[in-house]
């Protein structure tokens, strides 16, 4: 028997969604062959089968969230059946399923540390329905198991999460003076939306942020981008410049392209630059690898590619996985300036505005109409000290002003 686990698809993964089961209990997969769609915090992935035989066993559904690692269904060879306690064996959680695959019997999960009620009953819930609990503050002993033997399910805690707060009052108003609710839509997260909220949430309160901003004279930039559309060249944007610019600047400060390990911090050579992607379900962060041994055109080249592989979600989990610094720019938006969250284990990420025209004064103290942009850089203090924030600032800043550098 060959088990289907939960793949890791990406850096930080913890967890996944099944979208959707693609071959039916018993048929028949092939090594390789795409057996379903697994959602994670960046995008919507192929799981493919990891041996050849029949698919059976399927222990979740579609819209089932598991720890990345737990056992997910079994292939069989010909001849094999699914062995005794299958899907309730110490270590693996157990189902939490509104209904069993078909053919598939009901068992009893192994036993799991268990909550304790005011009463000293011990209360049988599964792992997941108890980090939901803790994470909204629901108190076990007061939500009715509708699982195996009674047993709390992520299904039982969820719907008290979704039940509307009843607030009590003291008196009835009469409805003349009642002031009147405003109109309101409950829209549920998907599953992108809601593992990025995860993500976003433990960088800002584990990772101590710092924040430089720069303004950069983009004129020259825009003159190249002129030359190269004359030539009928490559198209070059100005976000191709800005992640050149990155590559250049990581590589000669590598203490800016580390990662934070506890004890220590871990320098990369390596420039693996990831950039942040709007798609329709939520935000993704594809990476391109090894970045500094490309030139501008190819650096440019590889970014549409991944941008549109995004879009169609078709984003290999290795070409959403091993940044190490991370660029997201909002230009097209008409911003004058934001800040980015930064995407761990990296230790910075730039947030790149529009660029607009300003009436700047230049070196003879004349007045210019200049094309300026901001750039405003987050740096994990524990890697990054405020000084070397700024001057890594400044390296890149000045690659921007002077972008004939950034050509070879």
């Amino acid at each position: 028997m060959v088990e289907v686990i939960m793949p890791k698809m990406g850096d930080g993964m913890e967890e996944g969604t099944l979208v959707e089961w693609l071959k039916a209990d018993g048929e028949k997969v092939k090594m390789g062959e795409v057996i379903g769609t697994i959602q994670t915090d960046k995008a919507t992935l192929e799981l493919e089968a990891p041996g050849s035989g029949r698919i059976t066993g399927f222990l979740i559904q579609a819209g089932d969230t598991v720890p990345v690692g737990q056992t997910i269904a079994a292939i069989l060879k010909d001849g094999e059946e699914l062995p005794a306690g299958y899907g309730s064996k110490p270590g693996e959680p157990s189902r939490d399923l509104s209904e069993p695959p078909a053919g598939f019997p009901v068992e009893e999960p192994a036993a799991m540390p268990a909550e304790i009620s005011e009463e000293g009953q011990r209360i049988k819930a599964s792992p997941l329905a108890k980090k939901i609990a803790r994470e909204h503050g629901i108190d076990l002993s007061q939500v009715t198991g509708t699982g195996p033997g009674g047993r709390i399910v992520e299904r039982d805690v969820q719907a008290l999460v979704e039940r509307p707060i009843q607030v009590p009052t003291a008196a009835p108003v009469a409805p003349a003076t009642a002031p009147k609710a405003a109109d309101q839509t409950t829209v549920k997260l998907n599953s992108l939306r809601r593992i990025t909220a995860q993500r976003t949430t433990q960088s800002k309160q584990q990772v101590p942020h710092f924040y430089v901003t720069v303004e950069c004279d983009v004129e020259s930039i825009l003159k190249l981008k002129e030359l190269f559309g004359a030539e009928g060249s490559t198209r070059i944007s100005i976000n191709d410049f800005v992640m050149r610019a990155c590559v250049m600047a990581l590589r000669q400060m590598p203490e800016v392209n580390a990662t934070f390990h506890g004890d220590s911090v871990v320098q990369s050579d390596a420039v693996h630059i990831g950039m942040a992607v709007a798609v329709m379900d939520g935000l993704t962060v594809p990476v391109i690898h090894n970045a500094h041994t490309m030139t501008l055109r190819q650096l440019s080249a590889k970014a549409r590619e991944l941008a549109q592989k995004a879009k169609d979600n078709k984003l290999t989990p290795d070409e959403l996985s091993g940044s190490t610094f991370s660029v997201s720019n909002m230009g097209m938006l008409n911003i004058d300036n934001f800040v980015a969250i930064i995407n761990q284990p990296n230790a910075a990420i730039l947030a790149v505005s529009t660029a607009k025209k300003k009436v700047v004064v230049g070196e003879d103290d004349e007045l210019q109409v200049r094309w300026m942009m901001n750039a405003t850089f987050s740096f994990d203090h524990r890697v990054v000290d405020g000084a070397v924030g700024a001057r890594f600032a400044n390296i890149v800043r000045d690659y921007l002003q002077n972008p004939t550098r950034l050509l070879s």
